[in-house]
């Protein structure tokens, strides 16, 4: 048995990555790890840190690629664990998320809420609760 742990790290696309990366910092609180520039000098991918250990890994999109929208619809959702929920609700729509669910308790034992990021990427960041509170 191995003492690897596994992790799985998203891969975001975005048509403007600095104000992706500015925005995403200040409505999540996710923090830069790193920029690579192209050989043209733009911003071509970047890491950012979430939490702890998570990591969000994004890139400039290109011929091949679409974020949401540009494509006009929805392929991912990113769902993130953090505390303080309602805090974090707030931070996000402080900072101009548009809401898709506001904080509920769900019957699989979170509290969770659900936004979308300026370019379409739908995010759900969720706390566990005590059993016994869901519903309210």
């Amino acid at each position: 048995m191995s003492n690897t742990t596994q992790r799985v790290t998203p891969y975001l696309l975005y048509e403007d990555l600095e104000s992706a990366m500015d925005w995403l910092a200040r409505a999540f609180g996710f923090h830069e790890r790193l920029r690579q520039p192209g050989p043209d000098g733009k911003l071509m991918h970047a890491d950012m840190k979430v939490g702890d250990d998570g990591i969000i890994m994004m890139g400039q999109m290109g011929p091949q690629y679409r974020n949401p929208k540009r494509l006009g619809q929805h392929t991912q959702n990113v769902y993130v664990r953090v505390e303080e929920l309602d805090k974090h609700f707030e931070r996000a729509v402080k900072a101009g998320a548009t809401v898709l669910d506001k904080p509920t308790n769900q019957p699989y034992g979170d509290r969770r809420y659900g936004v979308e990021d300026p370019e379409g990427h739908r995010w759900y960041f969720a706390e566990t609760i005590a059993h016994g509170n869901q519903g309210r």
